[in-house]
């Protein structure tokens, strides 16, 4: 599926071709922290199907708590907005794209739940995706 988007100014946009079915709900105490809100919603892209069009992010690398992983963070310098993660370093990349970033949001319908062990008490249940215990 190609999905196109960027950040809330316009400053940063980019295009990706995504396989929809592989969005997934992040509960990682990072993720948390990151977004400010209680989860966050992901959908990855190879860096050969991955191009930003416009602008140029600010990359933040943080070593992530539960698993320990240095990843790039990009967002917007202007605006804020979390564009994707990816991994630091030589090696094919992938990129965790930020669904909310995205103009098709509405079909990256999240399929799995990962590190729910850190999912915040008061929320509901997702029913119709699967759960697992490894990271984002």
């Amino acid at each position: 599926m190609k999905i196109d988007g960027g950040c809330h100014c316009g400053a940063i946009a980019y295009e990706a071709e995504v396989d929809p079915d592989k969005t997934s709900i992040c509960h990682c105490t990072d993720c948390q922290q990151l977004t400010g809100t209680a989860f966050r919603v992901t959908v990855p892209a190879p860096e050969a199907q991955y191009r930003i069009t416009r602008g140029a992010p600010k990359i933040y690398i943080k070593t992530t708590a539960d698993s320990g992983t240095p990843r790039a963070h990009a967002f917007c310098a202007d605006c804020g907005s979390h564009l994707y993660a990816t991994s630091v370093g030589d090696g094919p990349k992938v990129y965790g794209i930020r669904a909310g970033t995205a103009r098709q949001r509405q079909e990256l319908l999240p399929r799995a739940e990962k590190w729910h062990a850190s999912a915040l008490h008061w929320l509901p249940r997702f029913e119709s995706v699967e759960v697992t215990s490894e990271g984002a």
